[in-house]
């Protein structure tokens, strides 16, 4: 496939899946709030937003400290239940509720099983990207309808400072990223370049790799007498980059992307849905011209970001994202009647 099929197949289908976890919360903001779902009791609150960033943090340190000393099974199965359980919270309001046993209803129950059942057996990239997609649209609803829009502003503020302290500074969050690709779990968006890619077997490969390289091993290549100058200097430019990072994007044959940089954005993109009163443009959804404003800027942000992605290293996805969908629902704000009090929740 030519560089430039590649490109556009990588943007096509990273700008799709944002678009549906996009659109999937929006469809959710009123079903959620029929069923009672709103997860804190005053979301006009910005003391929500430093809760939520503070376990952010919390899980952030206890993810590094499990994959430091071997327990990723454990943090395996438990994103994949988070997954089911999110997963459980959009079908039972678009699946029927009959029929029922001991409270619980079956259908939704069931297809939140298959979801679990999905994501530990057969990992490919279509299974974590459809559950990623499902899991991002409904914490997204979620917190769209639990954030009011000063709290929103405030929560992608901080994460997208956060998230380039994390990636630029510390660069934690590419150590991050490294353990939660050998897990295989839906916290990664997997895009895919090329037709015969497989997920699977690309993190079999790495997960080989890792066994092979280790630190034994490569001290007794560093101290070898009749080692090549140029190989080990190559060695040595890759050595602590995040998968794949020995060659660029296109060389590879699959982009990948955190699910948080499709689901923070969207809150903002949920709370306009859900709190400014303007009307409707799509009949169904809490599309309105705010939240539209903030997914237009969202993807404004998602062009550059991959634009800076394909020149061939890692970047912070949320200060682009966030301050593209900030910017985009500020705009969308001042070209309607919503007033800007009231967009910024004071």
């Amino acid at each position: 496939m030519s560089e430039r099929r590649r490109v556009f197949s990588a943007s096509l289908g990273t700008a799709t899946l944002f678009l549906l976890v996009q659109l999937g919360a929006l469809a959710l903001v009123e079903p959620f709030r029929a069923e009672g779902f709103q997860p804190v009791e005053n979301p006009s609150d910005p003391t929500n937003s430093i809760v939520y960033v503070a376990l952010i943090l919390v899980a952030t340190a206890g993810m590094l400290a499990v994959f430091r000393y071997g327990g990723q099974n454990v943090v395996r199965l438990t994103l994949i239940a988070v997954a089911g359980f999110i997963s459980w919270y959009v079908f039972v309001v678009f699946l029927p509720t009959e029929p029922s046993a001991f409270g619980a209803a079956l259908l939704p129950l069931a297809a939140a099983l298959l979801v679990v059942v999905a994501l530990y057996v057969h990992p490919e990239w279509y299974v974590i990207d459809g559950a990623g997609v499902i899991m991002g649209a409904g914490a997204a609803g979620l917190f769209g309808i639990g954030f009011g829009p000063l709290p929103a502003l405030i929560l992608l503020s901080v994460l997208a400072v956060y998230d380039a302290i994390s990636v630029y500074g510390t660069e934690h969050m590419l150590t991050l990223a490294e353990g939660v690709m050998e897990m295989k779990v839906p916290v990664l968006l997997v895009i895919p370049t090329t037709l015969p890619f497989s997920f699977r077997d690309l993190a079999a490969e790495e997960s080989s790799d890792d066994e092979a390289a280790n630190p034994e091993s490569v001290d007794e290549s560093a101290n070898a007498d009749d080692s090549d100058p140029d190989e080990s200097t190559d060695a040595d430019a890759s050595e602590g980059d995040a998968p794949g990072a020995e060659s660029g994007p296109l060389e590879r044959d699959a982009l990948f992307i955190g699910l948080g940089d499709a689901v923070i954005p969207t809150v903002l993109v949920a709370s306009a849905g859900a709190f400014l009163d303007a009307p409707p443009l799509v009949e169904g959804i809490a599309l309105n011209a705010p939240a539209l404003g903030g997914m237009v800027g969202t993807m404004v942000g998602l062009a550059v970001l991959l634009r800076l992605v394909f020149d061939g290293r890692a970047h912070a996805g949320l200060p682009l994202l966030n301050t593209g969908a900030i910017v985009g629902y500020l705009v969308a704000v001042l070209a309607t009647d919503v007033s800007l009090a009231a967009a910024l929740g004071l």
